[in-house]
C-alpha cells in the first residue's frame, strides 16, 4: 500500500500513453486507462517492456459502466488512488457546428471527467496527497481567446467551450477540496505533433506531456486550483 498509484484516461497513445511513461520512471504504478481493453492492454505490453508497471484499464469515460467498475477496482485492488490525469479528449469541429457535435464535446472533454473524478473522490482523498490533474488548453482561456494569434484564428466552438468548462469546474473543484490535501490543477500542454495536433505542431509529444507530470507530483506546497503551461500559470 505504499505504492504510489495513477490512474490517466486516453493513454493508447499520444500525449495520454506519454504521460503514463513519464510517471511510471519515476516507479509510479500506472493504470493505463483506454476506450477498448484491447488498446489499453497493448499500451501496457509498450510500458512493461520499458520496465514500467502498467496496468491495463477498460475506460471510456462516456460509459458509466466503465466508470463504475474503475471505481470499483481501485477502492477493492488499492484502497486510494494518489494520481488522477483525466486526459482523455476529442475534437470534432471539424464535422460541422451543429448541436450534435457540442454534445458530444461536452461529454468527452468535460461531463466524462467530471463522473469519473466525482466516483473517485473517495480514495483520492484516501491519499496523503492526492493529485488531479485536468488536461484541458488555451483555447478554453476566455482571456486569450481573442488575441491568441496562432490559436484565435479560427472558430471552433465545440472544443473552446468544453475546454472552458473544464477550466471553470477546475476552479470550483478547487474550492470544494480546500482544507484536504487533494490538489487539482489544469494544464495547456502546448501544440503537440499528436494526431490532434497536426504535424505541423512545433513541440514534441515528450514535452507536451511535462506539464501533466509536473501537475500530477507536485510537493505539498505547490498550487492548486490554477491553470499552467510547465510551471507558468495561464490566464483562465
Amino acid at each position: 500500500m505504499t505504492s504510489t498509484i495513477a490512474l490517466i484516461t486516453g493513454t493508447n497513445r499520444g500525449i495520454g500513453l506519454e504521460i503514463a511513461r513519464q510517471l511510471g520512471r519515476k516507479g509510479i504504478t500506472v493504470l493505463l486507462g483506454a476506450r477498448s481493453l484491447a488498446k489499453a492492454e497493448q499500451a501496457a505490453v509498450r510500458l512493461q517492456a520499458e520496465g514500467i508497471q502498467g496496468v491495463p484499464v477498460e475506460l471510456d469515460v462516456t460509459n458509466p459502466a466503465h466508470i463504475a467498475a474503475v471505481s470499483e477496482r481501485i477502492r477493492k485492488d488499492y484502497g486510494k488512488l494518489d494520481i488522477l490525469v483525466n486526459n482523455a479528449g476529442a475534437y470534432f469541429d471539424h464535422e460541422g457546428k451543429d448541436v450534435d457535435m457540442l454534445r458530444r464535446s461536452f461529454e468527452v472533454n468535460f461531463f466524462g471527467a467530471y463522473a469519473l473524478t466525482l466516483s473517485l473522490l473517495d480514495v483520492l482523498q484516501a491519499s496523503p496527497a492526492g493529485r488531479i490533474v485536468n488536461q484541458s488548453s488555451i483555447l478554453g482561456s476566455l482571456g486569450t481567446i481573442l488575441s491568441n494569434e496562432m490559436y484565435g484564428q479560427g472558430a471552433v466552438p465545440g472544443y473552446t467551450s468544453s475546454k472552458a468548462a473544464m477550466n471553470a469546474w477546475t476552479a470550483q473543484l478547487s474550492i470544494e477540496l480546500r482544507g484536504t490535501p487533494v490538489k487539482v490543477n489544469a494544464c495547456h500542454p502546448g501544440w503537440v505533433k499528436t494526431d490532434m495536433g497536426g504535424e505541423h505542431a512545433v513541440m514534441e509529444i515528450e514535452e507536451g506531456a511535462q506539464t501533466a507530470v509536473y501537475l500530477a507530483t507536485l510537493p505539498a506546497d505547490g498550487p492548486s486550483g490554477g491553470f499552467f503551461h510547465h510551471n507558468e500559470a495561464l490566464p483562465w
